[in-house]
């Protein structure tokens, strides 16, 4: 497909500049345990709710589950490698609290430890720095048993795992984030239910995302007790909202989807409060009663760093009852309250998601973070695409990925020049994957995985990536 932000062609005098990055910038990539690991029931490790979605018919796209996905598990010295030769500065990964800790109470299970352990020591044998993600949305199946993340409790159990992990991994890990895109936990997994655990109420929806907020607040409290000079963040993914007009109910459509896809996180978070209008707007799903005293305290628990994941923008329009709305926001809805808001595509580029490539977006979300909420160094902790990738000749040639890639990096680098305290960004993905519930027919990574020989081809993309971290930014071509 044609990209307007994609790089001249060879030959083509590029006018743009170079651009550098400032001295430290943390150049690195991304996964997360259940879409590479595979080992599903080796180790001690026991199920999580991810497991149970997988293997339910109809759930997964052809069936596909994450039994052996990339076998990272087995493979964890030539990966590591591989992230090495690329030039990696930093490596991205997700503990598996199912593998850590079996059923998500209890002691930790050694074995489980043990690999990570071994996946530490390997990066900073190669000299790429660690940061470890404590939840990536495999919640131990036994919690969700008894009500998972819209009860209360499990904010406890997180708590003692976040512990555990930090007692075994705490003196040779500097950055740690609580928590992976908390909108996606609450909002698919107990909204819409596309994600596990597959459940769809409003109302737990937002009790979910209440108590994975309230997890992470005690989680960076356990953490820095255990570990006193750890780095903690958590990362959340945001969207830059657009009306589809200045009608002012478009404009209000706008305002509400931002309260459920932004604001219902980064308030609480960073202001510790939820805002007035997102309250009333959600005031037919939930009167916030589980919301107790003492809670948006441990919330806005401060923070060292702000990982902030991007990948596209939300054009919306206020309700039409004509109109059919797109297949993937039919009900049930992840957007309680607002279930009738329509979103609109505006014909530009998209990617295999669908998404549409807006890299300006990403400036906006960044400064938006810096501006009106945090002076805490941000990272873009996710920011990737899918593609059809073909293997030619032994060969990947992801021409759309490297384009996708080069336009957020130069918008990157805008954020940086506009007064953004952007110290890093990670790459998504390091490898193909599996893609949670469109299994393995959606390629994100920089490196291409046969599923199954398991060989590991790295793309164009990742040759380019590799340049521009030995560079410490772009070159015009």
């Amino acid at each position: 497909m044609s990209n307007p932000a994609s790089p001249p062609a060879v030959g083509v005098v590029d006018d743009r500049p170079p651009l550098t990055f400032p001295p430290g910038f943390l150049w690195g990539a991304a996964t997360a345990a259940y879409q590479i690991e595979g080992a599903a029931a080796e180790g001690g490790r026991t199920p999580s709710i991810w497991d149970t979605f997988s293997h339910t018919p109809g759930r997964v796209v052809e069936g596909h589950t994450g039994d052996v996905a990339c076998d990272h598990y087995h493979r964890l010295g030539p990966d590591v490698a591989l992230m090495a030769e690329l030039g990696l500065k930093s490596y991205r990964f997700s503990v598996s609290w199912p593998r850590v800790q079996p059923g998500g109470t209890g002691p930790a299970n050694a074995e489980g430890l043990d690999f990570y352990r071994r996946l530490v020591d390997e990066l900073l044998g190669h000299g790429i720095e660690p940061w470890l993600t404590l939840y990536h949305w495999d919640l131990p199946q036994p919690l969700e048993d008894v009500g998972g993340w819209p009860a209360r409790d499990t904010a406890a159990r997180f708590a003692d795992y976040a512990t555990l992990v930090a007692d075994a991994l705490g003196d040779r890990v500097r950055y740690w984030t609580t928590l992976n895109e908390p909108w996606c936990s609450a909002f698919l997994g107990y909204g819409s239910g596309v994600h596990a655990p597959g459940r769809s109420d409003g109302a737990d929806a937002v009790r979910a995302g209440h108590h994975l907020m309230l997890g992470h607040g005690l989680a960076v409290q356990a953490l820095r007790a255990a570990r006193p000079t750890a780095e903690v963040g958590v990362t959340v993914n945001l969207y830059p909202v657009t009306p589809a007009s200045e009608a002012p109910a478009d404009v209000d459509a706008a305002r509400r989807i931002d309260g459920l896809a932004n604001r219902f996180f980064l308030d609480p978070l960073l202001r510790g409060s939820y805002p007035a209008d997102l309250m009333a707007d959600l005031a037919k799903v939930t009167d916030f009663g589980h919301v107790r005293d003492g809670d948006l305290a441990t919330i806005s628990t401060p923070l060292d760093v702000v990982g902030v994941n991007y990948y596209s923008r939300h054009v919306v329009a206020a309700p039409d009852p004509d109109a059919e709305p797109e297949p993937y926001w039919r009900a049930p809805s992840c957007w309680p309250g607002s279930e009738d808001v329509r979103f609109v595509t505006r014909g530009v580029p998209v990617t295999d998601m669908n998404w549409e490539i807006d890299a300006p977006g990403l400036v906006e979300t960044l400064r938006r973070v810096h501006e009106e909420y945090t002076d805490l160094p941000l990272y873009v902790t996710e920011n990737g695409s899918a593609f059809v990738d073909e293997v030619v000749d032994g060969q990947v040639d992801d021409a759309d990925r490297l384009a996708y890639f080069d336009a957020h990096l130069r918008a990157a680098h805008e954020a940086i020049e506009a007064g953004v305290p952007l110290r890093g960004y990670f790459a998504w993905s390091l490898m193909d994957n599996f893609e949670w519930a469109w299994g393995y027919t959606k390629r994100f990574g920089m490196v291409h995985v046969d599923y199954d020989s398991q060989v590991r081809i790295p793309k164009s993309s990742a040759r380019w990536y590799a340049e521009v971290i030995r560079r410490n930014g772009l070159a015009a071509q």
